[in-house]
């Protein structure tokens, strides 16, 4: 199992911009998809973003192509989730999970805690 600690949640107003933490800790996850999920009240939980740990490779759900980047600091084992341009409806709670297998749901193992990201109109 991989331990997750997120971290960089708040309320910010739209437009404006946060950066999300994830620090990774326990067994060697460089192998590892690692990915940003996000749940709005009522809502499934749904894909946001993730990378490729070994290749750096990422991917991005439509709704935040461009505005949102995934990054890591291997030296950190820390991956990030920069958010540009928030919208109202980029609130939500949102979760790090780390996937050995591929980007389906279900082989994410491993979750983060989820931190909390209003925007305000």
């Amino acid at each position: 199992q991989v331990q997750l600690v997120e971290s960089g949640g708040g309320l910010v107003q739209a437009g404006g911009s946060l950066r999300l933490s994830c620090a990774a800790s326990g067994r060697a996850f460089s192998s590892y998809f690692m990915g940003w999920f996000r749940q709005a009240p009522g809502k499934e939980r749904e894909f946001v973003a993730a990378l490729a740990w070994n290749t750096g490779t990422t991917y991005y759900a439509d709704s935040v192509k461009g505005r949102f980047t995934i990054s890591r600091d291997n030296a950190k084992s820390t991956v990030y989730l920069q958010m540009n341009s928030l919208k109202p409806e980029d609130t939500a709670v949102y979760y790090c999970a780390a996937s050995s297998a591929s980007l389906a749901l279900r082989d994410f193992g491993s979750w983060g805690q989820g931190t909390r990201i209003t925007v305000s109109s």
